[in-house]
């Protein structure tokens, strides 16, 4: 096992049998030649598996270099190798050298380490999915700035919603009368210009989105409510829904599935907030399309749970949980058509997917009244008796 320890400038490996025995180490400067060097530096064992820390992140381009080269790559997650250095016998000083060993011990021990794989269409959606919302952040930026400059040239500035259209008629029939109002009108065309040009590329964008979507052939787009633009963010931020054991697994990692806060006896399950909160966003975006929509079979089920006693938030939280499952059940089916879905070990790293919070199903109570935060309390107690005070001794 080779365990990697990749930075922007350079990597340092370290290869260890199966003794957990430092074998040989090395440094190679980031480069063009990265991969040979690895190559030739390992070639005394034909035999090996390389473990990279962050193999999607800081150390993608070295994975899929190594990957491209018929290598086996396991892709170590970065607090998976922190507490391998921490619980190591050796030296545990925070060095490149420490790090790559409990990479590669990480790698050896460990039974979630997923394996890496070439990228494929699941990483161009996942990045035209975040291009497009950062181009949605920005130009809510720039409408902002604009309706604060328009507040300052109009009286009462521009009602209702700004676009590009409505923002340059109303400049072209601004007559600016002092320096700073001429001064003003100069920077409400400055970013008006940004708010043509941020809603071009966002149209251009959904072009992408939607040519990678038609390449991918994927059936996520059958589940209502679900669009090109929530199809790329689902698919780029899974990638291989096999490393899911189940639908539970899968809920636990998108924050659809309470979690558990019990002690002792007391079984309580609160509201999720952890797991990939973009995807937890595109399922809300899916869910709330669902419910405008009246003939939706999202919209039936909503009303039949607020017909329940659940509120809007509750009856959402169950929608959501029911979307997660039905987009869970499509990228399985289409990674069985492809050949690709293998059932791994089962689980995400650092959720539980066997508690009976993960397993829970919208078809059941997810929350309780008297398990809410703000619902009464209408468990009955057995009063307690009250102690009597002992004399205190003079």
């Amino acid at each position: 096992m080779i365990g990697i320890d990749p930075h922007k400038a350079s990597h340092t490996a370290t290869a260890i049998d199966a003794t957990e025995k430092v074998l040989a180490k090395i440094r190679i400067k980031a480069s063009g030649e990265q991969v040979e060097g690895l190559l030739d530096w390992a070639s005394e064992w034909p035999e090996r598996i390389w473990a990279i820390e962050n193999a999607t992140g800081l150390g993608l381009v070295l994975a899929q270099q190594l990957l491209r080269a018929g290598e086996r790559v396991l892709d170590v997650p970065p607090k998976l190798a922190a507490k391998a250095r921490l619980l190591s016998d050796e030296a545990t000083n925070k060095n490149d050298p420490n790090d790559s060993r409990s990479v590669a011990v990480a790698g050896l021990r460990s039974a979630k380490v997923r394996p890496a794989v070439l990228e494929d269409y699941s990483a161009v959606m996942g990045m035209w999915s975040d291009r497009y919302l950062e181009l949605s952040s920005a130009r809510t930026q720039v409408v902002c700035r604009l309706h604060a400059v328009l507040c300052e040239l109009i009286p009462g500035g521009y009602p209702g919603q700004l676009r590009a259209c409505g923002a340059k008629k109303v400049l072209e029939e601004i007559d600016p009368t002092t320096p700073a109002d001429h001064a003003r009108l100069l920077l409400a065309w400055q970013l008006h210009e940004d708010l043509v040009r941020i809603d071009r590329q966002r149209r251009e964008t959904k072009k992408h989105m939607n040519l990678a979507v038609d390449a991918s052939g994927t059936t996520v787009t059958e589940v209502f409510g679900v669009g090109p633009f929530v199809a790329c963010a689902v698919m780029g931020h899974v990638g291989d829904i096999s490393r899911f054991a189940s639908r539970a697994a899968f809920a636990a990692y998108n924050g659809t599935a309470p979690v558990e806060v019990s002690s002792g006896e007391k079984k309580i399950y609160r509201l999720s907030r952890r797991g990939n909160r973009r995807l937890n966003h595109s399922i809300h975006m899916a869910a709330v399309t669902q419910i405008h929509f009246a003939h939706s079979p999202g919209r039936a089920y909503y009303e039949r749970k607020r017909a329940e006693g659940k509120t809007g938030k509750e009856a959402i939280r169950a929608l959501k949980r029911r979307i997660s499952d039905l987009i869970y059940a499509h990228l399985v089916a289409d990674a069985r058509a492809a050949g690709t879905f293998q059932r791994g070990p089962g689980g995400q790293p650092g959720n539980v997917t066997k508690s009976s919070a993960t397993g829970s199903h919208p078809e059941r109570p997810a929350l309780r009244n008297s398990h809410s935060r703000t619902a009464p309390n209408t468990t009955t107690r057995t009063p307690r008796t009250p102690r009597k005070k002992l004399p205190r001794a003079s």
